[in-house]
């Protein structure tokens, strides 16, 4: 499959911002599939069952609806971990993507084009973002919005783009590169892994509320690849 690799240009904006929006809100049904059959969520399902089948005096209907309100709560937690994160994101940094990502020697956006059917479309896309914490003066770089559409996986797209983001770090003499993602990432998790990331810490803060992550059964996790030692070992 021929590949192409470049910098983020504004005539990419819609298809780009479709692909970050696809890539996060496929992971909605994933979720809620994974949450409802949790053991204690399936206690709690047939507890609503059996409390709304008692409150309505042997109602079946009744004990339908406070079972399908729990199981809809599920649902909607799900969808707005996703939806909500990809509405706040295509407000703040995806909204003026060369602004935000090319105004710095120390951010980039990538592009990436593949053949599909014979025809050039938009497969894949990673950022970075280039920081340094006021305590140390080694520079990092934070590795953002990596997706793959579904037709361009596993054919080493995603690892491409990885490259991409670590050679870029390189220059900039970065000492680190770190990402957030999520466990239901399984996929992106494991790329990570083989590009020797490695799991350092499960944030315990975010967007979401405590009680919608604990819902969704999602752990948040932190990876970082090292690409030079510190000063001080």
């Amino acid at each position: 499959m021929d590949e192409r690799v470049w910098k983020f240009q504004p005539s990419d904006h819609e298809a780009v911002t479709a692909l970050f929006q696809d890539g996060i809100q496929e992971h909605i049904i994933p979720s809620f599939t994974h949450a409802i059959s949790q053991p204690l969520h399936i206690t709690v399902t047939l507890c609503f069952f059996t409390v709304g089948y008692i409150l309505g005096g042997g109602s079946v209907v009744l004990a339908l609806l406070a079972g399908g309100l729990w199981i809809g709560l599920l649902y909607y937690c799900c969808y707005e971990f996703y939806a909500g994160y990809v509405r706040l994101k295509l407000n703040t940094d995806m909204r003026d993507i060369a602004g935000f990502y090319l105004s710095s020697p120390d951010n980039c956006f990538w592009v990436a084009e593949a053949e599909i059917n014979g025809q050039p479309q938009i497969m894949g896309i990673v950022a970075v973002e280039g920081k340094e914490p006021p305590d140390s003066g080694q520079k990092y770089g934070e590795l953002f919005r990596m997706s793959v559409s579904s037709a361009s996986r596993r054919t080493g797209l995603g690892w491409r783009l990885g490259q991409t983001v670590i050679n870029f770090c390189k220059e900039r003499g970065f000492s680190k590169i770190v990402l957030h993602t999520s466990s239901t990432h399984s996929a992106a998790v494991a790329l990570y892994y083989k590009m020797g990331f490695k799991l350092v810490q499960t944030p315990e803060e975010d967007e979401a509320p405590w009680w919608v992550l604990w819902l969704v059964r999602v752990s948040l996790l932190r990876m970082e690849k090292i690409l030079q030692p510190c000063k001080d070992m």
